[in-house]
């Protein structure tokens, strides 16, 4: 089972975020853990204490949070989950969270994998983007992080800003690739609504449709040349590297989330937090009386599996396609696909069914295209 751990609370919102984050106070922090606390425990005896393949800790900025805090919370999962078989523990971290004080804590957590949330490397963008930190600050921490002995570091980024193109981006990427870290995230920027950015993105020029697929092949190129491996549409890693916790959502393995807004998949059943840290902590006394649950259908489980799968460069394995509808993809889809295939957006090999990088450009078109109905 994958364990997702939500830790709510930042500074501020950055612009481009929607996630469920709150300003910590203590009043608030002291009612947060208290309903974290009992979630942990009502879900570890609901689920047979069950054993936990890997762990992330996100947000909000969970290190934001005290050192003595996150060790209460890592002592709770670790006395109501078996942790012998986990290889993998990530935390998200933000550059000005970090420090000389609370890094080494952290690394005694047990933790085994950072993601820094560096989103770019160019003060004008982050200014943009409403991030607390520089360019140079956020470097200053990546060192810290590799002194204090951790080996395992995934980078944050977002591209498509206002002035982006291929060439701003890739001088980006050979500044961050210098760093070497074992693994990028990079996401192309999308306007949320009820963000900050939504609010205010007729005063910007973004880059149009044909300078955003320049700037993402190439930036895909240039991390692959420089020895990143693309797994999924926005993620490279070292070999070896791979975000197995990502990987165990993408193929669907059942995730059990903690804290306020988390979202599960146990089986059939899936189900999303109070998106409120009082009403959460209400939900935790009451037992999770009154929470909603959502069961999956046939038709459901296809269509994700489907899109999940064409996230991949592995891409979508056809004899479990068949297993679960009794149909042949390929059958089905024959027309789309070969046009696909002829406009080079799509390949077939061994057995899966992959978009091409050109594809991934607009993989939610295609992919809406093969749903279910």
């Amino acid at each position: 089972m994958l364990l997702y751990i939500h830790i709510p609370f930042c500074k501020q919102k950055c612009h481009y975020c929607t996630f469920f984050s709150v300003p910590i106070f203590p009043e608030l922090l002291e009612i947060y853990l208290q309903g974290l606390k009992k979630e942990i425990i009502l879900r570890a005896k609901e689920f047979n204490y069950p054993s936990i393949s890997s762990v992330y800790v996100g947000g909000g900025t969970p290190t934001l949070l005290p050192p003595s805090v996150l060790e209460k919370i890592f002592n709770w999962l670790h006395k109501n989950f078996s942790f012998r078989e986990c290889v993998e523990v990530t935390i998200e971290a933000n550059p000005e969270t970090i420090n000389g004080k609370n890094i080494f804590a952290v690394k005694n957590l047990g933790i085994t994998r950072v993601s820094l949330g560096v989103q770019s490397l160019n003060d004008a963008d982050l200014k943009f983007l409403g991030r607390r930190h520089t360019a140079r600050e956020a470097i200053s921490v990546y060192y810290m992080l590799r002194d204090a002995g951790f080996n395992n570091i995934n980078l944050d980024f977002i591209w498509g800003l206002p002035g982006h193109t291929p060439g701003r981006w890739i001088k980006t990427l050979k500044k961050a690739i210098k760093l070497k870290p074992e693994h990028f995230s990079c996401y192309a920027l999308t306007i949320e609504p009820g963000s900050r950015l939504a609010r205010n993105k007729d005063k910007f020029n973004f880059p149009d449709e044909d300078m955003l697929g320049q700037i993402y092949v190439y930036g895909a190129e240039l991390l692959n040349a420089a020895g990143y491996l693309q797994y999924e549409i926005s993620n490279f890693a070292r070999m070896g590297y791979f975000c197995l916790h990502n990987q165990g959502y993408w193929e669907k393995q059942d995730f059990l989330g903690l804290g306020p807004s988390a979202v599960s998949t146990i089986g059939d059943r899936r189900w999303q937090n109070p998106a409120n840290i009082k009403d959460y902590q209400q939900m935790t006394a009451r037992k999770m009386q009154g929470l909603d649950y959502e069961t999956l259908d046939k038709k459901k489980k296809i269509n994700e599996l489907i899109m999940l799968s064409l996230r991949t460069t592995r891409g979508l394995n056809l004899k479990t396609y068949r297993k679960m509808t009794g149909k042949d993809f390929l059958e089905e889809h024959a027309r789309l696909i070969q046009l696909l295939y002829k406009n080079k957006l799509l390949k077939a090999s061994n057995g899966h069914l992959r978009l091409t990088r050109t594809g991934m450009l607009v993989s939610n078109t295609i992919i809406e295209r093969f749903m279910v109905d």
